[in-house]
């Protein structure tokens, strides 16, 4: 599986992650030319940080101050491909959402400065291009470094990490951490490019090989090299990986119609998977125990609604890494009793394309088994045996 891997020892910010980028081996044109339709210049220059050559990356052009609804019809206008206009867009939301929250301002109203915009779009659109030409199967990053102390800002002088800052960070599943020096290390910027396609926070590298490594260099002297090192490497494994959080609660007073209830609702608001087991509890009380997987962003909201529809005061909260297969959906024809009918399968492979498991598509094969008045069993066994012969 191909990692792209984050260490962010000395911090990250939007210049460091594309600098990081370049330095593996992307095409600086691909960036130039795109950023050049919003009258912006990129400069790149290898630089020493203690002993470590990286590159530089500096954004010019014909500044002036932006609102948060210019940036985005800016990037709707660009002409962008859809992948990268899309995880623009999102990185921008992040850093409004977070600025919206701490500063009492209303998205649409928020201002960007004449280089803070400047910088935001180049940044954003840079990073945005360099991850989807390396096209990893799962990006992954060590705890960040975010500083400590104290930074001046245009709102005045704020304790690092920036309230921003920190509040991308506490949507995402990144791990952070203070120090190891007095500086801002880690930007908005930063935090929510890496919160938009950091898949898999580690404490540690995991097994790998790495092939390539590269270097962006910050602004900032530090005792040690102020830069971000980004590596693709081959991880030692046959699925892919990424976190999710799960989220359980107890409750013992609560009727099966409220929780079954509680389940559509759950599943409506983005829950990946709900499971309700029995229990017996205190005092031989029967109960039950609900288990909700759902991904990182959501499991504050997630929470909320397990007490507001439960009525439980308390609510267990993991982040876990799983192991998951390629999942496919395919379209098969099939004919039984003479009649030819369309249904989908899932297909599950692990990395090196080998076939794990295929499952026909529950509803499809309801339909079949209904429209021929024949056994939902037997249905599902033709579809999955077809299925197999198009895809051993």
């Amino acid at each position: 599986m191909k990692a792209l891997i984050f260490e962010p020892f000395s911090g990250a910010s939007g210049d460091m992650i594309i600098g990081s980028l370049l330095d593996l081996g992307i095409d600086e044109s691909k960036i130039a030319d795109a950023i050049a339709a919003f009258n912006i210049r990129m400069e790149v220059e290898d630089v020493d940080k203690r002993g470590i050559v990286s590159k530089k990356v500096r954004f010019t052009g014909d500044a002036e101050e932006r609102s948060y609804t210019e940036l985005v019809q800016m990037l709707n206008d660009s002409g962008l491909a859809k992948d990268i206009m899309e995880n623009a867009l999102a990185i921008l939301e992040r850093i409004a959402d977070a600025e919206s929250r701490i500063h009492g301002i209303e998205k649409q109203k928020l201002k960007f400065h004449e280089l803070g915009a400047m910088d935001t779009i180049a940044d954003i659109v840079g990073s945005s291009i360099a991850f989807s030409a390396i096209e990893p199967d799962t990006v992954i990053s060590t705890p960040i470094s975010v500083g400590m102390g104290y930074v001046d800002t245009e709102h005045g002088v704020l304790p690092v990490p920036a309230p921003a800052t920190l509040e991308i960070l506490r949507k995402a599943s990144l791990l952070f951490q203070g120090g190891p020096f007095s500086a801002e290390l880690l930007t908005p910027t930063g935090a929510a490019i890496l919160a938009q396609f950091v898949n898999r926070a580690v404490t540690s590298l995991p097994p790998v090989r790495i092939t390539a490594t590269g270097y962006g260099a910050g602004s900032i002297e530090l005792p040690i090299p102020n830069v971000l090192r980004a590596s693709i490497g081959e991880l030692d494994t046959d699925f892919a990986t990424d976190t999710v959080g799960v989220l359980e609660t107890n409750v013992d007073d609560v009727t099966g119609e409220v929780i079954g209830n509680l389940i559509e609702a759950l599943m409506a608001k983005g829950a990946r998977d709900v499971s309700v087991l029995p229990a017996l509890m205190k005092k031989g009380r029967y109960g039950h125990v609900i288990r909700v997987i759902t991904s990182p962003g959501d499991i504050q909201r997630m929470a909320r609604i397990l007490m507001k529809e439960t009525g439980t005061l308390g609510v267990r909260v993991m982040q876990v890494r799983r192991y998951i297969a390629s999942r496919d959906m395919q379209e098969i024809r099939l004919r039984i009793k003479g009649i030819e009918r369309s249904v989908r399968v899932k297909i599950g492979r692990d990395a090196n394309g080998e076939l794990l498991n295929i499952a026909a598509e529950f509803e499809d094969a309801k339909r079949v088994a209904g429209e021929l008045k024949l056994p939902l069993r037997e249905v599902i066994r033709m579809i999955e045996c077809e299925a197999r012969k198009f895809n051993l």
